[in-house]
């Protein structure tokens, strides 16, 4: 099994949205950066753990668990030039853009990024270096586990 941080603006799809969503599952549309496509196209698996991160909002953060729920497949977002996510340059024969689905599982407490900075257990994370805009990225086990234990549900400090 692999780990991922997968971020979303809240006002776009929040881990309340997804919590609210059928089954729980919402299609992560829109990526548009070809290391996070290959991500979900290469390496992401059905069941794989997932940090649903909060970007782009007042306070930016873990949000909540989840999974995921699909093996990569088309973003119909691609095709749609009413989408903020059209790309004329793509068609459905040949498409550039992929997606997975995200299965929300729980919501955390929000674990903001000056409270992952805080721990030099979390120092190698993707999300911590600086100029990572990436939308997705690989979490080792060893951080999922210590997010999961130790800070998701611990109160603030």
């Amino acid at each position: 099994m692999a780990y991922w941080l997968v971020k979303s603006e809240p006002d776009e799809c929040s881990i309340d949205d997804a919590l609210a969503a059928p089954d729980r599952i919402v299609p992560w549309t829109g990526v548009r950066n070809y290391q996070a496509r290959n991500f979900m196209r290469d390496a992401m698996r059905v069941g794989d753990g997932v940090l649903f991160y909060h970007s782009s909002c007042a306070e930016p953060g873990i949000a909540g668990l989840a999974e995921v729920a699909s093996a990569a497949y088309p973003d119909a977002t691609q095709f749609d030039p009413a989408s903020p996510y059209y790309d004329a340059k793509s068609t459905p024969e040949a498409p550039r853009w992929l997606l997975v689905d995200i299965r929300a599982v729980r919501k955390t407490r929000l674990v903001s990024i000056a409270e992952l900075r805080a721990h030099h257990e979390l120092a190698a994370m993707a999300v911590l270096r600086r100029g990572n805009r990436l939308s997705i990225t690989p979490v080792a086990a060893s951080e999922w586990r210590f997010i999961v234990a130790r800070l998701a549900d611990a109160p603030t400090a």
